[in-house]
């Protein structure tokens, strides 16, 4: 019986010790592995792949070193050897809601599906009022389409507070475990060229056409010293659109968050507030990372400068 006992137990200190030198192996090679992952997939540096000197005509950085992207000053086929093996998914949120047409729905979305980050894992998302409303959607490879309907007896809320309260509601429940990246648009545009990997950043502002060409004190900031949008006279960088706003989804939540608390205390001082003028001081007091100039988003009514070279999305007014 002894003797069994004594076989038994070297037996399992013999298996034990095949464990532990398996483990250590596989630990081993894991480290390895991710050491060499870590080296080969490292974000390339700014300068690898962007230079504002090509645009001497714009502006190409901003005050905070962020870059402003024109056509000319960035080298997309570098990002692209990253990202691609990343394997990333981007998603494109877009809210349709209110007065909207089933066409111009169609249009933005089938525009997205050949312009917007072409090669790549995409996920739309529609945030709509009724599914009856929505048009039937033929799209491309890697190309993914989820719908929510929006709660009716939001319906009478404002617009913005209750598309960005979903929104929110949206990235914590499901979004920022399916995406890498997040846009967020309005439908009333159309992609008119590829809207590419260049534009991925932490955080991703939109500078309006409308106010590019305008000194900083015309800027329709908010004047008001109560409201918590408020930006004085002398201070301020760019005017941001509220058409596209972009980056981490944690970052795009967080954008969310004070916009729904600026414009909540507003409220309480009976102030009405506009997102866009909220989305304004947000990236006045965090600075965004990638700045996107106005070819990202021209007004075709505009007549068009010699600066804007390449349009990606035309504005739909």
């Amino acid at each position: 019986m002894q003797y069994k006992k004594e076989t038994l137990l070297l037996i399992l200190f013999a298996v034990l010790l095949a464990l532990t030198q398996r483990y250590s192996r596989t630990k081993d090679h894991l480290q390895k592995i991710y050491a060499c992952w870590k080296d080969h997939l490292e974000e390339p540096q700014l300068s690898a792949w962007f230079n504002p000197k090509k645009r001497p005509d714009v502006i190409a950085t901003t005050g905070w070193l962020a870059p402003v992207l024109w056509e000319g000053t960035y080298n997309r086929e570098v990002l692209e050897q990253y990202y691609k093996r990343l394997n990333i998914t981007i998603g494109l949120a877009v809210f349709a809601t209110g007065n909207f047409t089933r066409g111009s729905l169609r249009r933005f979305i089938m525009s997205a599906d050949k312009h917007f980050m072409v090669g790549y894992n995409v996920i739309f998302y529609i945030l709509a009022d009724g599914m009856h409303k929505l048009p039937y959607f033929e799209l491309g490879p890697l190309r993914t389409l989820k719908t929510w309907r929006l709660p009716e007896k939001q319906m009478y809320q404002d617009c913005n507070l209750r598309n960005m309260n979903n929104m929110g509601n949206k990235i914590i429940q499901h979004i920022q475990y399916e995406v890498n990246f997040l846009f967020m648009m309005a439908m009333n545009q159309i992609f008119k060229n590829n809207f590419g990997v260049e534009t991925l950043g932490r955080s991703v502002a939109q500078l309006h056409a409308w106010w590019y060409f305008k000194k900083p004190r015309d800027f329709p900031y908010e004047r008001r010293t109560q409201s918590t949008a408020f930006i004085p006279f002398e201070e301020g960088d760019f005017y941001y659109h509220s058409a596209i706003v972009g980056g981490t989804p944690l970052d795009v939540l967080d954008l969310i968050e004070q916009y729904i608390k600026g414009i909540t205390d507003d409220s309480i001082n009976k102030l009405d507030g506009t997102f866009e003028r909220h989305l304004n001081k947000y990236f006045f007091i965090n600075k965004p990372t990638r700045v996107l100039s106005p070819e990202y988003n021209w007004d075709p009514r505009f007549k068009t400068p010699p600066e804007i070279k390449h349009i990606k999305i035309a504005w739909q007014p």
